[in-house]
Order: structure tokens, then C-alpha cells, then sequence
């Protein structure tokens, strides 16, 4: 599965962010840690604000804290902020001929295939891939 950049950094992000409980982090600090232009971590981050998995503090020691529950928060929560979890290809797609049962055959593939993506996705919680972590 390819995800897109705001995608990764928010992941990226909110990892940072839930492992580190409480502390405060800007923008310009979290982008720099993933090599990330500003302009596009501060999107993203203003994305993860308003969906209450940080939360923004302004100020001189003002930044962005994780706000969620992290044995709650899934990493399909974080990732369906900034696009769906699904194969995008289907059979019906095809401009060509195509049979009506080869075609209704590989759209329930893809189906199921999107079915245990989200599944999956929606079973690693952020404390779970935190514990991952630590333990590597």
C-alpha cells in the first residue's frame, strides 16, 4: 500500500507526538525531524487538530500535542484524514470489453482486499505500533 506524503507525515507525526505524552512540539520541529517542508507539516498538523488527535497550543512554548487516546487511536483513524483506504482499480474501470463475470469476479477480490486493509489498519493502535517500537 502506497500512502501520500501528508499521509506518512502525519503518521509520523502523531507517532512522535503519542510517544512522547504531554510534551509540546512545533510545526517547524516535527518537519525538520522527517525532512519535511513547514508549510506542508503545518497542514497537515491544523488536519490533526481539527479531527482532536492533537491539539495546538500557541505561545512561546506553545506547539502541538497529542490530544487522543493512543490505545483508542488506529492507525486507519490517522490515515482516513487524508485518504481512503481502498484499491482504487476496479474491473467496471476498464474501458476495454470486458465479461460480466471476470469483472464481477475481480471487483470482489478488490473488495475483500480493501475489506482487510481497513481491517487491519483499524486493529494497530498507536500504542500497540509505540510498543513495536520501543521493543525494536
Amino acid at each position: 500500500m502506497k500512502l501520500q506524503t501528508a499521509t506518512r507525515l502525519a503518521l509520523y507525526a502523531v507517532i512522535d507526538l503519542a510517544g512522547a505524552a504531554g510534551t509540546a512540539r512545533s510545526a517547524s520541529d516535527i518537519a525538520a525531524s522527517h525532512g519535511a517542508s513547514v508549510a506542508h507539516m503545518a497542514k497537515v498538523m491544523q488536519t490533526l487538530a481539527r479531527a482532536g488527535i492533537v491539539e495546538a497550543t500557541r505561545g512561546a512554548r506553545g506547539g502541538y500535542r497529542f490530544a487522543a487516546n493512543p490505545r483508542r487511536t488506529s492507525l486507519l483513524d490517522v490515515i482516513e484524514l487524508f485518504e481512503p483506504v481502498e484499491v482504487t482499480a476496479h474491473a467496471a474501470a476498464n474501458p476495454g470489453r470486458t465479461d460480466a463475470a471476470v469483472s464481477d469476479a475481480l471487483d470482489r477480490v478488490l473488495a475483500e482486499i480493501d475489506d482487510i486493509a481497513r481491517a487491519t489498519l483499524g486493529s494497530i493502535t498507536l500504542d500497540t505500533l509505540l510498543k513495536t517500537i520501543r521493543a525494536a
